[in-house]
């Protein structure tokens, strides 16, 4: 672990933050002088006041920086990021999600691999109240990659890059994306608990900067009804050693190898519960449901099944050494992320599920009887998460009944709303 200078003039506080199971950052600013109590005995927090299944009689929530983690805020240096690790009553908080990844690393090394993941987190620049999107010229049909869009929001997107550079995160492309007033910034991958920080970091980077633009930005899955939704694409790959690729192998006709088949088949083979925490909102659904898109297509996968380099399926596989999971979206907790993806793997390493069919079919238009379908909303994705029973136990018990817990909750109060749907279709009736 690193250690901080903090003699240095100009760190001036220091952003103790955690990350809870919807997702939410929560964080206490710590002035330097008290940094050096504070790393050592953690920033306190009330565990009931977030979303982690804690009631108001719980001990105080101890966050404990990890020092590997921290980052100065480029767009304010007087001011240090920390990702932390939560603990109460000494012991590490179970349910915490970047706990359950770290202890899903442990399990990895144990088999001799290391996952490494980059992300593609898409967003909306919205205007100041996040009502519409923020430029009003930009209302083509399809509008991905649109020159024009994408340089009249030059100075939020270069701004966003340029921080990414100086983090030394190797930022390598900016695009306009499918829908209207949407972007992505893809960077270098990494091993995923630092991807799971990045991700985290990033979010809040990307907020930050379009504020100060008199913007609003949003990873919400699917904020208009009429345009593609926000996902948030994983690309993996798994390494012996930090060198050897253990998902390739040139003597396969897909160029995978025993590892890969078996990892990848962990994946499609819990793909139902992994929606649940890939897809964790009541409006998820509504981005992976099949529906009509401005610009013609959702880009969402709606079957479990995987490919080559064809982005109408579950995983595909662009090139060798690596494929890229499309499930997930901008809602995603950036760690229960790389959890997931890494639980469901180590279980195809374990349980050598078969892998089915690789497909090439176009899964947008031409509909096979023999494919699974994903969950079709949040109530059924958390009952599929319930019953499987072997990821439970992989990902940790702790984890997900504080996690089913909740967004049962949450599921259960939308299905309590009155709509004017049922006014307008009902009341004759």
């Amino acid at each position: 672990m690193k250690s901080i200078n903090n003699n240095s003039s100009e760190i001036k506080y220091y952003l103790f933050s955690y990350t809870d199971l919807f997702g939410y950052q929560r964080s206490k600013l710590v002035p330097a002088k008290a940094f050096d109590l504070m790393s050592i005995n953690g920033a306190g927090f009330a565990g009931f006041a977030s979303w982690l299944n804690m009631s108001p009689a719980d001990s105080d929530l101890m966050a404990i920086p990890d020092l590997d983690s921290a980052k100065i805020l480029p767009w304010k240096k007087e001011v240090m990021w920390i990702a932390c690790d939560l603990f109460i009553d000494d012991l590490p908080l179970s349910q915490s999600p970047r706990f359950v990844l770290k202890q899903l690393i442990k399990n990895s090394k144990e088999n001799n691999f290391e996952m490494k993941t980059g992300v593609e987190a898409e967003f909306f620049i919205l205007d100041e109240v996040g009502t519409n999107i923020s430029d009003i010229n930009d209302q083509a049909e399809k509008p991905c990659y649109d020159q024009m869009c994408l340089m009249r929001r030059y100075e939020v997107i270069t701004e966003i890059c340029n921080y990414l550079d100086e983090l030394g995160w190797e930022p390598y492309q900016n695009d306009h994306e499918d829908a209207n007033g949407q972007f992505e910034i893809n960077w270098k991958y990494d091993n995923c608990l630092n991807t799971a920080d990045k991700h985290t970091f990033f979010k809040f980077l990307v907020k930050s900067v379009a504020e100060r633009h008199g913007f609003k930005a949003t990873f919400m899955p699917k904020p208009f009804k009429n345009l593609t939704g926000n996902g948030c694409h994983i690309h993996v790959s798994c390494w012996e050693n930090g060198t050897n690729n253990s998902l390739f192998s040139s003597k396969d006709k897909y160029n995978l190898s025993d590892f890969g088949k078996s990892f990848l088949s962990g994946l499609l083979h819990h793909a139902p519960a992994l929606s649940a925490i890939l897809n964790p909102t009541v409006n998820s659904y509504r981005r992976t449901t099949p529906s009509s898109t401005r610009s013609g297509s959702t880009w969402a996968p709606n079957t479990i099944s995987w490919t080559n380099n064809n982005r109408t399926h579950m995983v595909r596989i662009p090139e060798e050494g690596r494929f890229e999971l499309r499930l997930a979206d901008g809602a995603v907790n950036p760690y229960l992320l790389q959890a997931s993806v890494l639980a469901s793997g180590l279980l195809g390493l374990e349980k050598k599920y078969k892998l089915p069919e690789q497909l090439f079919t176009d899964n947008f238009k031409e509909k096979n009887p023999k494919i699974n379908q994903l969950p079709f909303n949040l109530g059924e994705a958390l009952n599929k998460l319930s019953q499987d029973k072997t990821f439970v136990e992989k990902i940790g018990k702790d984890f997900v009944q504080s996690f089913l817990i909740l967004k049962n909750k949450e599921w259960n109060h939308y299905l309590s709303q009155f709509s004017e749907w049922e006014l307008k279709n009902t009341l004759d009736i």
